[in-house]
């Protein structure tokens, strides 16, 4: 097989490349993973200094996961479950006993201390270890929550967290003498430990609260944003250390659904708190930040990430800018943004940094970007990526389409001089998993697809973000109909720029949320699209996680009928008449299924349906 067809398939390509970049807070040392190559996936612990530019290997691979103290001068990191310290100034690494497999360690902020989570897939434990020893901080192993029958869990993220993008279950206090910690049982709670063995519980009405979707203790006090269960109201909170007691600093309310901004809430070196939030009157839609009420970010700004906070030239320490991810004017294009913090007329004051590319890192006056290090908005350097190029060069023709102005993009195959062509919608993963970027990296695998003699076609249709607020939330208990209706609109105003696009022979591909999208149109449209491939497709939107159901369908106790439209076991049932269906990973009465396929086994499929005459 040759390189560009398994690196498209696999995505090896992008091993090599410098990851998990953090920051020292002195903007002195990068800390990052980095395998051998493109084709070795066990990466090693390396450091950048930025003064000299000089790199230096820490720890072999492969790592589990690391973590560094305040100044990037110690780091903590697991290999095969066994702890490790690491001293990134003289590149000393200490094996430290413990007597589980270790998970998530992290160095206090002065280094001194590591903590560790053990068990986290059953009764998990936080513990510490130090000059004074190893103990246990918090844990209750062998208990249950008696209504339930499960494990109480110490450190973890907790049931619900992934679907709000938190992936942490504790974290330091700034003075290294306290930790905030989830305890999961039938629910998620928060606490203060203090390392001398005394402890507050955080208090909120978690009743009418249940989600915690956001943690954050960077300076001053945490703060947590915390949601109703139907997620169309939440609190920004700070929290007394001492007490454990809360103060409201903001609420966020919607209609539809909150939807926080990824690296928000913040502190802001001045006390002011940051929140990501929404602008819907006057005639703006958009996703903004705020501090105290004041607005931020210009309404043109659609702000997808907080990076960090970076010096501002000539500004002194106490008004730095904002260093936010984010898309202007263009939803395909995401680029690195200065926010001004200070206050000031004129209204909010935004610099777009020419070159540095999304997930950013920050520490001092130090920026990462990829595998560039700038400084003052000047390249300084670089982290040395061992990947292998990318093997494709797509070109996919970007366009807006229908009254709507849905992104979209058509993908040739290589060479392709003219005459008409099967067409494959690629959708993804689902809402929320955008489509259509201007970027190289996004199109491999497309570009693959459509060398094998289809125009790849993606669509990013109402519910996917990056467009407005209003855009993303119009599916809220009506996304089966909605998507269903862009796409089609999408393909049938394309064919006006793109008479090659074949719609007698349309084919649908996705994994996920994507997948049940793929089925449900050949089901539910069969007049457009003739074939799918459904990778682990959702047959019933009861079986997700609860967070995310209710998120787009509401309360199933009282929208039984919103979630039987959503349903693919309801769809056979009602499909008079349809095209293939290939379940890769699941099964369905009614439908052609296989545990397994690889991607060849998927364009077999494909091109058999679509090159036989039309049914």
């Amino acid at each position: 097989m040759d390189y560009p067809g398994l690196a498209a398939r696999t995505g090896d390509f992008s091993h090599g490349a410098p990851h998990a970049v953090k920051v020292g807070a002195d903007g002195a040392r990068v800390a990052f993973l980095r395998s051998s190559g493109a084709f070795d996936p066990e990466a090693a612990l390396w450091l950048h200094e930025v003064a000299s530019g000089e790199e230096h290997l820490i720890a072999p691979g492969p790592i589990d996961s690391y973590a560094i103290d305040h100044e990037a001068r110690v780091a903590a990191f697991t290999r095969g479950g066994r702890l490790f310290r690491a001293d990134l100034v003289t590149g000393e690494v200490t094996a430290i006993p413990t007597g589980d497999p270790v998970h998530d360690p992290r160095p206090d902020p002065h280094g001194l201390q590591i903590g560790y989570v053990i068990d986290p897939d059953r009764s998990a434990s936080l513990r510490v270890t130090g000059p004074d020893g190893d103990r246990l901080l918090a844990g209750e192993p062998g208990n249950a929550w008696r209504e339930h029958g499960g494990s109480i869990a110490w450190g973890v993220a907790g049931a619900g967290a992934a679907e709000f993008g938190r992936t942490r279950g504790w974290w330091w206090a700034p003075d290294g003498n306290q930790v905030l910690a989830v305890r999961t049982a039938a629910s998620n709670s928060l606490h203060l430990l203090d390392l001398d063995d005394g402890w507050v519980d955080v208090h909120w009405d978690r009743e009418t609260y249940p989600h915690l979707a956001q943690v954050r203790w960077s300076g001053g006090a945490p703060l947590i944003t915390v949601l109703r269960r139907m997620q169309q109201h939440g609190l920004v909170l700070s929290v007394d250390p001492r007490t454990g007691e809360t103060q409201v600093h903001a609420e966020l309310a919607d209609a539809r659904w909150v939807e926080p901004i990824p690296g928000t809430p913040r502190h802001l070196p001045d006390g002011r708190v940051l929140v990501g939030g929404e602008l819907a009157h006057d005639g703006f839609d958009a996703r903004c930040l705020f501090a105290d009420g004041s607005l931020l970010t210009p309404p043109g700004l659609y702000v997808r990430r907080v990076a960090g906070l970076l010096p501002r030239p000539g500004g002194g320490a106490g008004a730095p800018d904002l260093i936010v991810e984010g898309s202007r004017d263009d939803p395909s294009v995401w680029e690195v943004y200065r926010v001004r913090t200070s206050l000031g007329g004129g209204g909010p004051e935004v610099t777009r940094l020419p070159g540095a590319s999304r997930d950013v890192t920050t520490g001092g006056d130090v920026l990462v970007a990829g595998d560039q290090v700038w400084r003052d908005d000047q390249r300084i350097g670089s982290l040395r990526s061992l990947a292998a190029a990318l093997p494709y060069r797509p070109e996919p023709v970007l366009e807006r389409v229908t009254d709507r102005c849905l992104p979209a993009a058509v993908l040739y195959p290589a060479g392709f001089v003219g005459g008409g062509l099967p067409v494959l919608v690629t959708l993804g993963r689902g809402p929320g998993d955008q489509q259509v970027w201007a970027e190289d990296a996004a199109w491999q695998e497309r570009q693959w697809w459509a060398d094998a003699g289809f125009a790849v076609v993606s669509v990013d249709s109402r519910g996917t973000p990056g467009v407005a607020p209003s855009f993303e939330k119009a599916i809220h208990r009506r996304l089966a109909d909605v998507a269903l209706a862009d796409l089609v609109d999408a393909l049938r105003a394309l064919t006006g720029k793109h008479p090659e696009l074949d719609l007698t022979r349309v084919a649908a591909r996705g994994h996920g949320l994507g997948g049940w999208l793929a089925a449900l149109a050949v089901l539910r449209r069969p007049e457009v699209f003739r074939c799918a491939v459904a990778r682990e497709p959702v047959l019933d939107w009861g079986d997700l996680p609860r967070p995310i159901a209710e998120r787009y369908l509401g309360d199933p106790s009282d929208s039984a009928h919103i979630y039987r439209n959503h349903s693919l076991t309801e769809a056979v049932a009602e499909a008079p008449r349809h095209g293939p269906v290939l379940l890769v990973g699941a099964e369905l009465p009614g439908l052609r299924s296989t545990p397994a396929a690889s991607l060849t086994e998927e364009l077999a499929f494909l091109q058999e349906v679509v090159s036989s005459p039309e049914r």
